[in-house]
């Protein structure tokens, strides 16, 4: 058996029920439990990548995003790497472009 890579839309609406202050980590908690039911692992099985934490974080503490895209893969050995997708060919142009357009 292989690794298996999904992309995953995680709705984040229970965040909104958390008090202000500790929302951005009910979000992360909110990843981890549906990453666990999707790909059937335990809950230390599952690593979520700094640029992911960082991108839910982005905001405050109080402000995480109500929804998040995620890629998920699942190793031989078990273990779930959550990252954030590759942006699309055309996301990526216009990234290029703005970074051309502020030199």
């Amino acid at each position: 058996m292989d690794e298996t890579e999904r992309i995953i839309t995680i709705p984040l609406r229970a965040t909104k029920m958390a008090p202000r202050t500790k929302r951005a980590k009910r979000a992360i908690k909110e990843i981890r439990e549906n990453i666990m039911r999707h790909m059937k692992v335990a809950e230390e099985k599952v690593w979520i990548d700094t640029a992911l934490n960082e991108k839910i974080w982005e905001r405050g503490i109080q402000n995480p995003p109500s929804r998040i895209s995620v890629k998920a893969v699942k190793f031989d050995d078990g273990l779930v790497e959550v990252s954030l997708p590759e942006p699309k060919k055309v996301e990526k142009k216009k990234i290029e472009e703005e970074i051309k357009e502020e030199e």
